[in-house]
């Protein structure tokens, strides 16, 4: 009993299911009606334009509406001396930090094979981890051409944005 009551129901479903489009696509559907062409005149449109709302028209100007004046250009850091110089004290500090790091630490170093005292040490923790002397040696070279890449990064964007080379130099 339970069996075809299921399928009844299966079946009944799958009926109605392929009748919903069935039914759809028997209506009208907007703007395929071909019986009723209008063709509208210049005159049609200038009746229409009395009636807010009703229709707009694209391309023409009112002569009372005033063109707003343009917008103030955006700021663009790229085009401002004074960005360039900023970023580049910033970067020659870096660079001056780490070169004073890799002196510090081949004092140390040198220090320590004279067996003079030695005082303080460098934080190597910042990334890498320096195993061997030489290796810190070279980690802090590596920090070293890092800030000075990025000194020449920034002078190559300033001289393709036209900006005088002594503003990087802080002149």
């Amino acid at each position: 009993m339970n069996r075809y009551l299921t399928f009844s129901l299966a079946i009944s479903m799958t009926l109605s299911t392929l009748a919903i489009p069935l039914r759809a696509a028997n209506k009208p559907r907007a703007g395929t009606d071909s019986q009723n062409t209008v063709v509208w005149t210049n005159d049609d449109l200038e009746k229409l334009r009395d009636v807010p709302g009703l229709i707009s028209i694209v391309g023409q100007i009112d002569e009372e509406t005033q063109v707003p004046e343009s917008a103030p250009a955006p700021y663009v850091e790229t085009q401002d001396p004074e960005w360039y110089a900023e970023q580049a004290a910033n970067l020659r500090d870096e660079l001056e930090r780490r070169q004073a790091q890799l002196h510090e630490y081949l004092q140390a170093i040198e220090d320590a094979r004279s067996l003079r005292n030695t005082t303080g040490g460098i934080n190597l923790a910042e990334g890498d981890i320096a195993i061997t002397l030489e290796d810190g040696i070279e980690l802090l070279q590596q920090r070293v051409n890092e800030a000075q890449m990025g000194l020449d990064d920034l002078e190559d964007l300033a001289r393709r944005n036209d900006i005088p080379p002594g503003t990087l130099r802080g002149q």
